[in-house]
């Protein structure tokens, strides 16, 4: 049953009002155009300037204001909404990177905690740590739709092959993977690792990111993608905050990995 999907880019500032009357807007324009399942970028409704000031920003889940305003989006509009993951309190000190996917009923279908966390010094004088403030997940998590299981990760993840070949193994045939890369490393990799995900595990990939540069001084890549489970980049955004559409065929998925049938051929080993 093919179905359309949509990648919402945004670039996220430091107002989380703003950003989700930016984000619900999206939303219902992909809405419009016939998409059923909608997928929103990392840090959704906040890009802070530092671990301090997110941690201030940030709720609990059962007091986080987006939360609400999203689940009665998804019923509103009859849709699977993705909100590829907001700064959730989980102690005194930090916070949870979780996505959430909403049925059309309005419902929390699943939560996933981002695993890897993003610790890196670049030599562009950048510097990235994630893990000083974020409370890594530590369960993978597959979700149930109509069309099937859909895995899903978080930007760093990507870098972990690992994680995907687990949940193709108990049925995903779409990985989500919100980001927020960076400039020098999303030009680098963004293209070839979410392709390389699609291709050795036969399945779909729907990537929305962040986009330009935000309130708080940082840069991020944009181009998010849809991905076919053969490697073919089926739509792809620049910059810009926008929405962009594919339609998805489940069959696809089925067929690839028929065509390569390397998910019945894993084995242990031991060594080196």
């Amino acid at each position: 049953m093919t179905f359309r999907a949509a990648c919402i880019q945004l670039r996220s500032s430091d107002d989380v009002a703003e950003n989700i009357r930016e984000t619900v807007k999206l939303v219902r324009e992909a809405a419009a155009r016939g998409a059923v399942f909608i997928a929103t970028p990392e840090n959704t409704t906040l890009m802070a300037p530092d671990g301090a000031t997110k941690l201030a920003r940030s709720f609990d889940e059962a007091l986080d204001p987006a939360l609400p305003v999203f689940s009665a989006l998804a019923k509103e509009l009859n849709i699977w909404l993705l909100i590829g993951s907001l700064a959730i309190k989980v102690s005194e000190s930090k916070t949870a990177n979780r996505s959430f996917l909403f049925a059309p009923d309005g419902s929390i279908a699943a939560r996933y905690s981002k695993i890897h966390l993003f610790d890196v010094e670049l030599a562009s004088g950048e510097s990235y740590r994630e893990s000083h403030t974020v409370a890594g997940g530590d369960q993978a998590v597959v979700a149930k739709t109509p069309w099937g299981m859909v895995g899903l990760t978080i930007c760093y993840d990507v870098r972990f092959p690992q994680l995907y070949r687990g949940l193709a193994q108990k049925g995903a045939f779409l990985f989500t993977v919100p980001s927020a890369f960076t400039v020098p490393t999303g030009a680098a990799h963004w293209h070839v690792l979410l392709r390389a995900r699609a291709i050795e595990n036969g399945a779909f990939v729907i990537a929305p990111a962040q986009g330009g540069l935000h309130a708080n001084g940082r840069k991020t890549y944009g181009h998010s993608l849809i991905v076919s489970p053969w490697g073919d980049v089926l739509a792809e955004a620049q910059i810009d905050p926008c929405v962009i559409i594919a339609d998805i065929d489940p069959e696809l998925s089925k067929q690839a990995r028929e065509k390569v049938p390397n998910l019945q051929h894993d084995r242990a080993f031991t060594g080196p």
